[in-house]
């Protein structure tokens, strides 16, 4: 792209995660010039709220920008991310890659044909507490990393019965293909993104199909359980080529405590990253005067992850480099494991991933 000009960005799909990285890009050095959704409503709200066109046709927005983020549901994301990378647009795509493990491939393969790169919205990445623990492990301060305990549970956060979150046709699953992708993206980030062989994961449908579901609040409209067809709570546990292993608890419902933890387990040093409070702790021993056991808060300042994830993106716009970070074959390695999680809910057996 030229030099003499901001990056020009399009966003597609016009909801609320839609507006969440319209609103961001306004704090960039980034040119907002343009959405598409297929609702016209949406299309009026974009362009009233931000004073840019609106198209209900991608391919007219292709034709005014450099890249696109793309916040559709997860069943649209292939054929929006596929048309634009065969138009040469840069690809910012939101969580998960696709909603089905062939969908994801498809997107894969015409990213590594694209002259323009993809790059995946794991924005968790981006927490600065996750940034100080990744570089202490870069360090060695660790020192062989040999599990991960993943966290993601909510005790009510069923995302808007009735909603496309909880269509299994559109969104491809429930809560672990939705919250569950951040934990399997984070744990294998903490690993390095070791070779998975081996899954095995339980899926329930416990509470979100029940009339009587108690709740407090709830993200979107609650319109009933009728065509309530996904998951909502999965246990998984993963092992590696070189041993190391993986627990996962992912939950939009279940009855007890919510949890958002993921514990790091290592030979000389773990640590624990609370999600939610986004705080970092980090777990050591010595024998120093005498034996004993050092527990250290890391104080770091809160940043929108969302923002950070951006910042990358537009500069590598900019740059026309595709980052290192949050890339393609990462995501498609996070939707391996979830298809293999909901193939071992339905068979009872363990999925190796080496065969």
């Amino acid at each position: 792209m030229s030099n003499d000009r901001p990056p020009r960005i399009g966003i597609v799909g016009l909801g609320n995660i839609g507006h969440h990285h319209a609103t961001q890009l306004e704090n960039l050095d980034a040119d907002l010039v343009g959405g598409v959704d297929i609702a016209e409503e949406a299309r009026e709200r974009f362009t009233e709220e931000f004073d840019a066109l609106a198209y209900e046709s991608d391919e007219e927005l292709y034709e005014v920008v450099d890249a696109v983020i793309i916040t559709t549901p997860n069943r649209f994301h292939e054929e929006y991310a596929i048309s634009a990378l065969e138009a040469g647009v840069d690809v910012l795509l939101e969580k998960p890659l696709a909603h089905s493990l062939e969908s994801a491939e498809r997107i894969a393969a015409a990213a590594e044909e694209a002259e323009g790169f993809c790059m995946v919205g794991f924005n968790n990445r981006f927490a600065n507490p996750v940034e100080v623990l990744k570089h202490y492990q870069d360090e060695g301060r660790f020192g062989d990393v040999t599990h991960v305990e993943a966290n993601y549970v909510r005790r009510r956060g069923v995302p808007g019965r009735g909603s496309w979150f909880t269509n299994k046709e559109i969104s491809g699953g429930g809560a672990l293909i939705d919250i569950g992708v951040h934990a399997i993206d984070l744990a294998l980030y903490f690993l390095d993104f070791p070779e998975i062989v081996e899954v095995s994961g339980v899926t329930r449908s416990q509470f979100g199909g029940r009339d009587d579901y108690a709740f407090v609040e709830m993200w979107g409209e609650d319109t009933g359980p009728e065509g309530f067809d996904v998951d909502d709570s999965a246990s998984a546990f993963l092992r590696t080529a070189d041993g190391t292993t993986v627990s996962l608890e992912v939950a939009w419902a279940v009855n007890r405590p919510t949890n958002d933890e993921f514990l790091i387990q290592g030979t000389e040093a773990g640590a624990n990253f609370d999600r939610a409070a986004q705080e970092l702790t980090l777990y050591e021993s010595g024998q120093g005067g005498a034996n004993h056991l050092t527990d250290t808060t890391v104080d770091t300042r809160s940043v929108t992850t969302h923002a950070e994830e951006q910042k990358l993106f537009v500069q590598a716009v900019e740059d026309g480099e595709a980052p290192d970070r949050n890339t393609v074959e990462q995501g498609l390695a996070v939707q391996r494991v979830i298809d293999a999680i909901y193939e071992s809910s339905e068979t009872g057996r363990a999925v190796r991933l080496d065969e």
